[in-house]
């Protein structure tokens, strides 16, 4: 909990959770019971089994945006049986790797909102597939993050400048998960809790040559 207020005292408009079998219903009832108007998921990184539908059920009591993955990433039809029997929406993340797993999802019904990573899809171009395609069927889109350095993290914050992006991507500023980024600036959260999308050349930062020598491990010279 004391992470949950710190995080929204530092300005964050949004909460995920991390629920497992053994740590769920009590656990986002009392962070909702802390926060009862701030938009709330739970994200389950597919701990859970289709027999615990019933279970998962009871999380509907909280008004949750989303329950993130439940199942296992390769249960599409298991997805689309939970949520017929869940109100809450459940959004895919390690699910989808390309358009083809998006159109499946979708088609089935087992993905009402859409986790995209351009980083998992393989880059933007499939990613702009996948948005478009989920954008014509009306599901909405967020992006994620996989703990990328600030390289990956601007290519992220102008990825979800597009339309189609429709609900807060996972975007945090470079000092939660790194004491010195690769690049500068670096991403910080404004008093209000946005991000400013960086505006140098190209996605809009610059490598600093000195920090990548330090923090690099192995290096290979192709001819």
């Amino acid at each position: 909990m004391k992470e949950v207020e710190a995080a929204v005292a530092k300005g964050y408009h949004r909460v995920k959770v991390k629920v497992k079998r053994g740590k769920d219903v009590d656990y986002v009832a009392a962070v909702r019971e802390r926060f009862p108007e701030i938009p709330l998921m739970a994200d389950a990184n597919g701990d859970y089994r289709p027999e615990d539908a019933a279970h998962l059920a009871r999380l509907d009591a909280f008004g949750l945006t989303m329950i993130e993955q439940p199942l296992s990433y390769s249960d599409f039809y298991e997805h689309a049986a939970l949520q017929k029997q869940l109100a809450t929406p459940l959004c895919l993340d390690e699910s989808i790797h390309d358009l083809a797993d998006a159109k499946a999802a979708i088609a089935l019904g087992g993905c009402r909102i859409l986790n995209l990573k351009q980083g998992r899809v393989g880059g933007l171009l499939e990613s702009l597939r996948i948005l478009r395609h989920a954008a014509s069927c009306g599901v909405p889109v967020w992006s994620g993050g996989m703990d990328e350095t600030g390289i990956g993290r601007a290519v992220n914050i102008h990825l979800q400048t597009l339309d189609g992006f429709t609900l807060p991507g996972d975007t945090s500023e470079t000092s939660r998960y790194f004491h010195e980024d690769l690049v500068e600036p670096a991403v910080v959260l404004d008093d209000e809790g946005f991000i400013e999308v960086p505006r140098g050349a190209g996605i809009g930062v610059e490598v600093v040559p000195d920090r990548l020598q330090k923090y690099t491990l192995r290096s290979e010279r192709l001819r």
